[in-house]
């Protein structure tokens, strides 16, 4: 019997080819497959880092000391052209506003701020003048700066976009500023002078109250936390009278409720019946599903506006940046803010790197540290962990967050409900809806969570972080 050989041309300069083909021979061969990826998976350190606490009920309570802070919050504005307003509902944000519902009053307050222009460098106002005014920040960045014990001048606080200042001087006739506020870029300022505020206090008699009001607030004892104080004797001798006290709670707690993430996963019976091999369909799907339900719970542990910790920070816990770009200088003045046992900082990854090129040029060389066997970047022994959720704005700007946790710590915490029906991962249910007349078998994947902030100074901002400059 003979065997016809069969010349075939290659394509390597026409050499004849003289062996069966990879091309033919992967016919016959089996294939090593991978499971399948999905690039949107992140580290996920938030959920990593977060002490999860068992939430009975779906809702939990932080109950805390009666405090008699009324408002810190930041105002909003409205621009038309150049023309910049107060938004009349904002003024509330303020201490001295807070709570106060008279619409008609504060669209005539609103109405009388007055739009001032600042150049960089230019004094807004000078310690020991007369404070005779409110200033609302509309735009730009100012220094807030005071005098030291011997005479040098330093920047206490920096404001910016919706801050203000002068609210408690108004309250109080013939105060003077004990600082001095300096235009560190151009800045847009709204000016109430004092005199239109005692006009319209003379007009309403519910203003009236609400400042008397405030006023009286301000003479309760109560410690540098606003909370009020529980009276003791320490140091004496003798037998004097001790004092008598007691700890008051804020009437009005806090509850947050479990939020939840959900999809319906839906699979053919075809599918799952006959490509089951050598992975199984379900499996694949639902652990995709649920890797994809997981990154939405870390974005919403972020961004949420009822329970994200970038809209929970305390916003006597934020600052600005001294320069624009995240320097060393901010990652301590961060930490001044959560000096007690902080846990970590949360960064975007430009963020992380914007800091990385502000330490070189200082010639300073941050550490790193294992944590639970990854080796990651840490400033003053405190890791600094990316987080791609934090988001980065048009303009090329970021936040850092900085925070505690745990509950012995009085931090944040994660809250979620284990135990549930047809839990699949903890506080994550996979429950099986059906077959439907089109043969699809369909399942609801649930993820239930929150996060807690049991105390103001468990947590803070870095807000405005440039991250675009070289």
């Amino acid at each position: 019997m003979n065997i016809v050989t069969k010349s075939v041309n290659g394509s390597n300069g026409g050499t004849p080819q003289t062996s069966l083909g990879t091309a033919a021979a992967r016919k016959l061969a089996t294939t090593t497959k991978s499971v399948p990826q999905m690039q949107g998976i992140t580290s996920r350190w938030l959920l990593k880092m977060l002490p999860w606490v068992q939430t009975s009920g779906g809702v939990y309570r932080v109950n805390r000391r009666l405090t008699y802070a009324v408002g810190d919050g930041r105002v909003t504005f409205m621009t038309t052209g150049a023309k910049v307003q107060v938004i009349p509902r904002e003024l509330t944000e303020m201490p001295l506003l807070r709570g106060f519902e008279d619409e008609e009053l504060l669209n005539s307050l609103a109405s009388r701020f007055v739009q001032q222009e600042f150049k960089a460098g230019d004094v807004i106002v000078q310690s020991g003048t007369p404070a005779e005014h409110v200033f609302l920040i509309a735009h730009g960045k100012a220094n807030k700066i005071g005098s030291t014990k011997y005479g040098s001048e330093a920047t206490i606080d920096v404001l910016a976009d919706g801050d203000y200042f002068g609210d408690r001087c108004v309250a109080e006739s013939n105060d003077k500023w004990n600082y001095t506020v300096k235009a560190a870029t151009h800045c847009t300022v709204l000016a109430l002078p004092q005199r239109v505020f005692e006009d319209l206090i003379a007009q309403s008699d519910k203003l009236r109250a609400h400042v008397d009001q405030f006023r009286h607030r301000l003479t309760l004892p109560q410690d540098k936390h606003a909370q009020a104080c529980i009276e003791l004797a320490a140091g004496h001798v003798g037998e004097p009278v001790l004092p008598a006290t007691f700890v008051d709670y804020e009437v009005t707690p806090r509850e947050y409720e479990l939020s939840v993430a959900q999809t319906v996963l839906r699979v053919h019976t075809r599918v799952a019946d006959l490509f089951n091999e050598p992975m199984d369909q379900i499996e694949q799907q639902l652990r995709l599903t649920i890797e994809a339900l997981r990154e939405e719970q870390e974005q919403e542990l972020i961004n949420n506006r009822e329970i994200g910790l970038l809209h929970n920070a305390d916003f006597s816990q934020r600052i600005h940046t001294r320069s624009g770009p995240p320097t060393p200088d901010d990652f301590d003045d961060l930490l001044s803010l959560v000096w007690k046992e902080p846990t970590c900082f949360l960064a975007h990854p430009r963020t992380i790197a914007a800091f990385g090129q502000e330490c070189s040029k200082a010639g300073i060389y941050p550490q790193s540290i294992d944590l639970g066997g990854h080796m990651v970047p840490a400033w003053r022994g405190v890791p600094v962990l990316p987080c791609s959720k934090i988001p980065v704005t048009d303009t090329r700007t970021s936040s850092v967050i900085l925070m505690r946790s745990g509950e012995k710590n009085q931090g944040v915490i994660g809250l979620h409900q284990t135990g549930i029906p047809d839990e699949y991962q903890p506080s994550l249910s996979v429950r099986f809806m059906g077959i439907d007349e089109k043969a699809v078998i369909s399942y609801l994947v649930s993820a239930y969570y929150s996060a807690a902030v049991l105390v103001p100074d468990a947590l803070a901002v870095l807000e405005n972080v440039e991250i675009g400059r070289t």
